[in-house]
C-alpha cells in the first residue's frame, strides 16, 4: 500500500506577515529615533567638541574667530614693540575714537546684509555734523540735534528709494551722494571753515564725558554679564524644546566665565582712567537695540531673507522695495549719529567731517568684523570687532610714531583683503558643502 501523502495532506501555506507582525517581534532596543548628531556633541566631552569645530571649519563655519586671532595677535605683537601697549590709557583712547565710525559701520552691517553698498555714508555724517553746528548757534541744542540726525535719516530715504523704486544700482546712487552730499555740506558751512562746539552742548559730552564713580563701569559689567547670561540661557532651553541642538548649562556657564573675565579686566582699565566713557555706553546700547531687531524681529528676518535671495523674498510675500528703502534709511540714520561722535571727538563741525578716512574705517569694520559682502550673512557685533581691530593698529602705529596715513592706510587695505579672502573663501566652503 502506498505511503505517498495525497494533495490534501499537504502542509498549509503560511499567511503574509503584516508590518504589525514584524515590529511586534523586533526587539525594543532595535527601535531607535533618529537624533541630530550635533545634539550628541557635548555628550562626547572633550573630543565631541574638537569634532564639531573641525566640521565647522571644513564647512566653512567659522564665525567671528579670525578677528578674534586678529585682536589678540594685534595685541601681542605691539605690546612687543611698544612694551606698553596693552595699558588702560589705550583701552581708552581707543574706544573715545572707535565710538563714531563704530556707530556708523552697524548702518553698514544692515546695507551689507543685502548684498548692497553705502559709499555715501561719510559724506552723510559731515552733513549731518554741519546741519548741526550751524542750527546750534540758533536753536536749542536737542533741536538741532534732532534736525541734524533727521537730515541723515531723509538722505538715505532718497538713497533708497533712487535703488529701490527707480533700479538705479546702489553703488551708483551712493557714490553721487558721496560727492553730491559733501558739496552740501561746504555750502551750508558758508564761509566759515568750522563751527565750535557751543558750550553745554550735549554733543560735546558724547565724547569727553565720563562716569567717574567706580560702580558704573563694574556695574555695566555686571548688568552685560547678566544680560548675556540669561539670553543664553533662554535661547538654550528653547532650542531643547525643540528638540535641535543647544548648549547645555556648564557650557554656557563657562562662556559667561570667559566673558566676565574679559568685561571685568574692561572695566577695571576703565577706572584706572577717567571711568566709564559715555561713547561706549551709547554705543553697546546702539549695538543692543539693533541686534534684536535683526535677530528677533520679522523685520529683522526680512532683511536676511532678501540678503539671501530677492525673488524667494518677493515671492514670499515680503516686501522687498520697503526692505531696501529701510535698510538705507537706517544707514543714514546711524551715519548722522556717527557724524555727531566725529564732531564731538574733533571739537565741533568742520568741512573736513566725514572725510578723509571715514568711509574707508565704517566699511572695512563691518566686513573685517565678519558681515559677509555677498549679502545673507553677519551680525552688529561685528562692527565692535571690526573697529576695534583698526583703532588697535591705528593706536599701536601711532605709539610707534607710524602716524603717516600711508602706512595706516596700506596697513588697513591688507586687513580688508584677507577679510574679504576669508569670507570669499569660507563662502566657497559652505557651497561645497550644500550649506549655502
Amino acid at each position: 500500500m502506498s505511503t505517498t501523502p495525497k494533495a490534501t495532506d499537504e502542509a498549509p501555506v503560511p499567511e503574509p506577515r503584516t508590518s504589525e507582525d514584524v515590529a511586534a517581534e523586533t526587539p525594543a532596543a532595535a527601535a531607535i529615533p533618529a537624533v541630530d548628531p550635533r545634539l550628541l556633541v557635548r555628550e562626547q566631552g572633550f573630543k565631541g567638541y574638537v569634532d564639531e569645530f573641525k566640521r565647522k571649519i571644513r564647512s566653512g563655519e567659522i564665525g567671528s574667530l579670525p578677528v578674534v586671532i586678529g585682536l589678540i595677535v594685534i595685541g601681542v605683537v605691539f605690546q612687543a614693540l611698544t612694551g606698553n601697549f596693552i595699558t588702560s590709557y589705550n583701552l581708552d583712547q581707543i574706544t573715545l575714537y572707535a565710538a563714531g565710525p563704530g556707530i556708523m559701520a552697524v548702518g553698514i552691517v544692515f546695507v551689507l546684509l543685502l548684498g548692497e553698498i553705502d559709499l555715501a555714508v561719510g559724506s552723510v555724517a559731515g552733513l549731518a555734523g554741519a546741519v548741526w553746528g550751524v542750527l546750534a548757534t540758533d536753536m536749542p541744542d536737542s533741536l538741532a540735534i534732532l534736525l541734524g540726525i533727521l537730515s541723515g535719516t531723509l538722505l538715505g530715504a532718497f538713497h533708497g528709494l533712487v535703488f529701490a523704486k527707480i533700479g538705479v544700482p546702489a553703488f551708483v546712487v551712493t557714490l553721487a551722494g558721496f560727492l553730491g552730499w559733501a558739496g552740501l555740506q561746504t555750502w551750508v558751512m558758508g564761509e566759515r571753515s568750522t563751527i565750535p562746539t557751543p558750550i553745554g552742548s550735549f554733543v560735546g559730552d558724547l565724547t569727553k564725558y565720563y562716569f567717574a564713580d567706580v560702580a558704573a563701569a563694574y556695574g555695566l559689567a555686571v548688568l552685560v554679564l547678566a544680560a548675556f547670561y540669561l539670553a543664553q540661557l533662554r535661547d538654550s532651553r528653547r532650542r531643547k524644546a525643540a528638540e535641535l541642538p543647544h548648549r547645555p548649562h556648564s557650557e554656557i556657564l563657562l562662556r559667561t566665565g570667559v566673558l566676565a573675565v574679559l568685561v571685568l579686566v574692561a572695566a577695571y582699565g576703565f577706572n584706572q582712567e577717567k571711568g566709564l566713557p559715555l561713547s561706549l555706553v551709547i554705543f553697546l546700547l546702539i549695538l543692543l537695540v539693533t541686534d534684536f531687531v535683526l535677530r528677533r524681529t520679522t523685520y529683522g528676518r526680512q532683511v536676511f531673507a532678501v540678503g539671501g535671495g530677492i525673488e524667494a523674498a518677493r515671492r514670499a510675500g515680503i516686501n522687498v522695495a520697503w526692505i531696501r528703502t529701510s535698510v538705507f534709511m537706517i544707514s543714514g540714520t546711524l551715519g548722522a549719529v556717527g557724524g555727531l561722535f566725529l564732531a564731538s571727538a574733533t571739537g565741533g563741525a568742520d568741512r573736513s567731517l566725514g572725510g578723509g578716512n571715514q568711509l574707508m574705517m565704517c566699511i572695512a569694520a563691518a566686513v573685517i568684523g565678519g558681515t559677509s559682502l555677498f549679502g545673507g550673512r553677519g551680525k552688529v557685533w561685528s562692527a565692535l570687532l571690526g573697529i576695534l581691530v583698526l583703532q588697535s593698529i591705528v593706536q599701536g602705529l601711532n605709539q610707534l610714531n607710524l602716524e603717516s596715513n600711508a602706512i595706516q592706510y596700506m596697513i588697513t587695505g591688507a586687513v580688508l583683503l584677507i577679510a574679504v579672502i576669508i569670507d570669499s573663501v569660507s563662502r566657497k566652503t559652505q557651497k561645497s558643502a550644500g550649506r549655502a
